[in-house]
């Protein structure tokens, strides 16, 4: 079963090709990250026009990559939320058109949920990926942690999951993003973060932790803010001070600091909650997906504090792309779910799990 996964639920535009979902035979990203760096995040709509540029030649440069014809694809699962509806616009239409065309049945792919799938990539034909050698064992307890969303959920099997909780307000990835920006590091916030905070004393500074009633729910809201109040403290100056002056005040040893304080801070809250989960749920595996599970302080976290052997997949997998979709999308065509009509299928932007 080869399946094409597109995806372009954000500045990603990305395809791939999976062989009966361990295999990854190709896998293409062109990102339009640099466009929006100067803005300090993501800009709608230069996204949807860079996919507008970009997705078919993906296409088809994965398609080169695999070694493989479209009379060899067997589907075609793309991304139809949760995303930017632009973007998602331009990869569902070119899904639909090229299932028309190429009369290939047609699979609809939860973003986030694509993101466990990353992790059930065990092989390749490609060079430079290190991924886990054997495939998440069910019950599995997957942590999902991007730029917009954090949700932790315990999986039954491929389509039998419980969502245990998930952000109230800034998912952890925009929360970096937040705070790379009060301190005056680039976008975006997380691997800048993390940069800095190699550089920075992790306990220099306590901050809070939300506490919430339900206990697997997440909130990053207030430890943004006390790193704003902190922040505005050092330089002397109290919260009438504008944020946006604070990265000139601040020098380079007083942002790695809170970089370091911050990363551990955020990434503990998390981590809590997925000890907490484990202890309760006694799953077989751990998966972690989306772009804050390439940071290397949440891996070790998680390995110092869990009491199973946890295989994380190759950093390269954990943002943004086509290989997770086109994962999901074996399984899906295999128990023949989710499958799209695709004269009339429909982005949703706010798709949730």
């Amino acid at each position: 079963m080869k399946i094409l996964g597109i995806e372009t639920s954000c500045d990603e535009t990305a395809a791939a090709i999976v062989v009966d979902g361990k295999t990854l035979l190709s896998n293409v990203v062109a990102s339009s990250m640099d466009l929006h760096a100067a803005y300090g995040g993501v800009v709608p709509e230069i996204a949807a026009r860079s996919h507008i540029e970009s997705i078919i030649p993906v296409i088809e440069q994965s398609l080169e990559e695999a070694k493989l014809d479209w009379q060899a694809i067997d589907g075609i699962a793309v991304t139809y939320g949760a995303g930017l509806g632009g973007s998602l616009l331009i990869g569902v239409i070119t899904a639909r058109t090229l299932a028309i065309i190429k009369n290939k049945p047609l699979y609809k792919v939860n973003h986030v949920e694509g993101h466990i799938y990353a992790n059930f990539l065990t092989e390749t034909t490609l060079s430079g990926y290190n991924l886990p050698e054997k495939q998440p064992e069910f019950p599995m307890l997957g942590l999902i942690v991007s730029g917009g969303h954090s949700q932790l959920v315990f999986f039954e099997n491929h389509f039998k999951y419980k969502l245990l909780g998930q952000t109230r307000d800034d998912a952890i990835g925009e929360a970096f993003d937040k705070v790379a920006k009060i301190i005056g590091l680039p976008y975006p916030g997380g691997p800048n973060i993390a940069k800095a905070a190699l550089k920075g004393n992790p306990l220099a500074y306590q901050l809070p932790k939300a506490r919430l009633k339900e206990k697997y729910d997440f909130s990053f809201s207030g430890i943004k803010t006390a790193v704003l109040r902190l922040s505005q403290s050092i330089i002397g100056e109290d919260y009438n001070f504008p944020s946006i002056k604070l990265s000139e005040r601040l020098n380079d040893a007083q942002k790695a600091d809170i970089a370091a304080s911050f990363r551990r801070v955020a990434i503990e809250t998390i981590v809590d909650k997925t000890v907490l989960a484990f202890n309760e749920f006694k799953p077989k595996s751990v998966v972690i997906g989306g772009g804050v599970a390439s940071d290397q302080e949440l891996r070790n976290q998680l390995s110092k504090r869990l009491p199973i052997d946890i295989k994380y997949t190759d950093p390269k997998l954990c943002t943004d792309n086509g290989a997770m979709i086109a994962a999901l999308g074996c399984y899906q065509a295999a128990h023949q779910i989710n499958l799209a009509d695709p004269y009339c299928l429909s982005i949703k932007p706010n798709l949730s799990m």
